[in-house]
């Protein structure tokens, strides 16, 4: 194995497995002042500066029978344990690390996880209040532990919460630790051998009689009414002795053998398809982890579904994160289509029965494919197999509030732990992640060529430069999209901007209509009118005049999905035009509904946000425009030019993926922009390279290792004087090192948003394990200091954006 601190990993340069602090411990980082919001239980207390994990990633402390004390998380953000005696009756096997309890903490009763069971405790164990009760008579999957005490060390964050916020919702609320069940009915072996004829005049009863013959395994309940029988003929054969019921989980299907998986045959691969599966291939029983960097449109889903196959028939299972919620069912779809065995989701989409049936079906292996967005990386598995992100640039991976998880890096973790092969599928990967491939620690695997016979669309830079323009677009583009209707094809107009215009002005004086609660101005919305903030979600409705000066011409300034759309339908009145941006598919299917429309292949318009740049497969979409490239890529954030590269390409990847070859129009008011027109000429390869460049000599990730101070308060001035003293002491902690800089505070680059000024602290460091260090002091600080419970504060680790 590699030295800790070269361990394959993503964020912010190494997506990595090396953790600081003790590996036996998950208390307290610092020392806490006094006894904190006392609970009836005893919180655990002991100062830290860090320490370095070994490279052997730690395990679950042992069971004790003779435990006295139980050190228990419990949903706070305090980041320590608490102490409690065990309840008089213990759990049939024992007092476990991952058992639920139910616990007094403070004036409530709350759900907490046993974390480890000890014969002693700091304080005297008279004063330690005892568990209410358990609520699980075996603990909770150790492999799910185990993530989430990596999650709540390396992201600084509350074990307690970090474990109460990676449980299913029924789970967290003390539904016992088992799956909805349905009833399953087949014959007993008198009934396999009846005949109709013994069953005399009940007809009925000898039609599901036959019914049951054909099916030896069973048939479930629904399966049984759905075929027009009813509870009257089941009892029937039940009295008779012919039949039986058994309970059985929802999912629950009966896995084949593994010369029977598939329900369909594979995809025939072409030769870097074939060459990087086999590359796979070589993993399938170690730590293996693959960059699978293919253009858009290159089959890469087809290498995922073939290697699953291989993992699924070696009795392993496979976890595949997908970016947004929106392209799991059609992921979904594809993959059921395929395989013969269950494949179940994991999203914010589901109900909360349906996704604690998911993850129990996963934990108990009964799932050999589990599909999800970015929570699904906790997704606990009986036999992993390998993990696949696809997508694995995209910033929605990125939890960005309460614990600020990287679900990719979290999988490369987690795949290190298991001992098992890791993909990471993009076509414009993050440059964490190809700076790992050019190094060596990733197996970079290369499709450069398109599944269908047209190589991949070069983007046309259209300058807007003394154009008129009518709903953003200037007329060669309006042009190029009449020929593409007239020969039959569709249309993607891309426009990151939601609403009708971003903002409405005053062609009097100037004003322009601004959030009363952010550093923001309101967006202009036609279905219905108002405006609105998007980014506090304020609305209000339009001014009668400008409140500055009176005037009555107010104008919207700028176009949005909704202007687009608008001014499509009036030059293309005989084409549809589908607009789908959040606004548009907030009922459930919308989405779907509308790509299914699209998909049928007729002429259409396609106006939509980056929802439609994901994944999706358009093959009848051979020109996508692209309104405005300027919109994001000048930027204050240091990554603005990588993520907008990203979306751009993606965007453009939508076009020509079947039988016509595509062709994209970029919009910009910058075209001689040099890094923008290296995207253009030579793609983003040779822009991330020029990018990587520019990382490295400026000291940048992923060659320095960043954590981000948040501050925010309703008084500009608290938060200020609390990051000030924050940045002051740490600066004296770290004595002029050279290893840890600390720069700031400075204002957020929006400073103050839904009436809180936020203020910014910024840790770089060359190693990872020093950063820690000084984010660990950090934290202990700000909890021990009084200013800091007048301001909500919080600690990035590896941030991805500055905002």
């Amino acid at each position: 194995m590699p030295p800790p601190d070269h361990l394959p990993g993503t964020a912010y340069g190494c997506h990595t497995v090396v953790m600081p602090f003790s590996a036996t411990t998950d208390r307290v980082v610092s020392k806490p002042r006094g006894r904190a919001p006392s609970p009836k239980g005893t919180y655990l207390s002991r100062a830290s500066r860090g320490g370095q994990l070994p490279a052997t990633p730690f395990t679950t402390p042992a069971a004790s029978s003779a435990s006295s004390v139980l050190a228990v998380a419990v949903p706070t953000p305090l980041r320590r344990l608490f102490d409690y005696r065990p309840c008089a009756t213990p759990p049939p096997n024992g007092w476990r690390p991952g058992l639920r309890v139910q616990v007094p903490f403070g004036r409530r009763e709350v759900i907490g996880i046993v974390v480890e069971c000890r014969t002693h405790s700091e304080f005297p164990l008279a004063d330690l209040k005892p568990v209410s009760a358990w609520l699980d008579s075996d603990p909770l999957p150790d492999d799910w532990l185990w993530l989430c005490r990596f999650a709540a060390r390396y992201y600084q964050h509350s074990l307690g919460d970090t474990l109460h916020q990676s449980l299913p919702v029924l789970l967290r609320q003390g539904r016992p630790l088992e799956a909805r069940t349905r009833e399953r009915w087949q014959l007993t072996a008198r009934g396999r051998g009846a005949s109709r004829d013994d069953l005399g005049r009940a007809r009925r009863q000898a039609e599901l009689l036959e019914l049951l013959q054909q099916h030896p395994r069973g048939l479930a309940v629904n399966v049984i009414t759905a075929q027009g029988f009813g509870r009257a003929q089941l009892d029937g054969l039940l009295e008779k002795g012919l039949a039986e019921a058994s309970s059985e989980p929802l999912i629950a299907a009966p896995t084949p053998a593994a010369n029977q998986l598939l329900s369909e045959p594979s995809l025939p691969l072409k030769r870097e398809q074939a060459e990087a599966l086999a590359a796979m291939h070589e993993g399938l029983d170690r730590f293996h982890p693959c960059l699978l960097h293919g253009v858009t449109g290159s089959g890469k889903t087809e290498v995922y579904l073939q290697l699953i196959e291989a993992v699924v028939a070696r009795g392993r299972q496979a976890l595949v994160l997908v970016p947004e919620i929106g392209l799991t069912p059609q992921t979904l779809q594809r993959f059921r289509k395929r395989f013969r065995v269950p494949v179940v989701a994991l999203h914010s989409g589901l109900s909360d029965g349906e996704r604690l049936d998911a993850w129990l079906a996963a934990a108990s292996g009964r799932a050999p494919i589990v599909i999800g967005t970015r929570s699904a990386v906790f997704t606990p598995l009986a036999s992993p197999g390998a993990i696949i992100v696809d997508e694995e640039h995209d910033g929605s991976l990125k939890q960005q509030d309460g614990l600020r998880y990287h679900a990719r890096d979290l999988a490369v973790a987690r795949a290190h732990r298991d001992a098992i092969p890791l993909v990471l599928g993009s076509a414009t990967p993050s440059l964490e992640t190809l700076a790992q491939a050019r190094s060596g620690r990733y197996r970079h695997l290369r499709l450069m060529n398109r599944a269908s016979r047209h190589a991949p669309a070069r983007m046309e830079l259209i300058d807007l430069r003394g154009r008129p323009r009518r709903g953003g677009l200037v007329p060669p583009v309006t042009e190029a999209i009449r020929a593409t209707l007239a020969a039959g094809h569709q249309v993607l107009v891309f426009i990151n901007r939601r609403g009708f215009a971003p903002t409405l002005a005053c062609h009097a004086c100037g004003w322009m209509a601004e959030c009363d609660h952010c550093d923001a101005r309101l967006t202009l919305h036609r279905q219905p009118h108002h405006l609105a903030c998007h980014h506090c979600d304020h609305k209000q409705a339009l001014p009668d005049a400008c409140p500055t000066c009176g005037s009555a011409d107010l104008r919207p300034l700028g176009a949005g999905t909704e202007r687009t759309e608008e001014t499509l339908a009036e030059l293309f009145p005989e084409v549809p035009v589908h607009r789908i941006d959040r606004d548009s598919t907030r009922r459930k299917d919308a989405l779907e509904n509308m790509l299914g429309e699209v998909r049928r292949g007729e002429p259409c318009l396609l106006v939509g946000t980056q929802m439609l740049a994901k994944g999706h497969h358009l093959p009848h979409v051979t020109l996508v425009v692209v309104v405005n490239a300027d919109a994001g890529l000048y930027a204050s954030d240091f990554r603005a030019l990588e993520q907008n590269a990203q979306l751009l390409v993606q965007v453009a990847g939508r076009a020509g993926r079947a039988e016509h070859p595509g062709r994209v129009l970029v919009q910009t008011l910058h075209s001689d922009d040099p890094q923008l027109r290296q995207l253009a000429d030579n793609g983003y390869d040779a822009l991330a390279e020029q990018l990587l460049a520019e990382r490295r000599a400026a000291g940048l990730p992923p060659y320095r290792f960043m954590a981000l101070a948040r501050f925010e308060s309703p008084r500009e001035a608290d938060a200020t004087a609390l990051a000030s003293g924050a940045g002051q002491a740490l600066r004296e902690w770290l004595a002029g090192s050279l290893e840890v800089h600390c720069l700031g505070p400075v204002p957020a680059p929006m400073e103050r948003r839904q009436n809180r000024y936020h203020v910014q602290l910024m840790l770089s460091g060359a190693q990872r394990s020093k950063l820690h260090e000084a984010s660990a002091w950090l934290v202990a600080w700000l909890e021990a200091s009084r200013d800091a419970r007048r301001v909500r504060w919080s600690l990035d680790i590896d941030p991805q954006t500055l905002s």
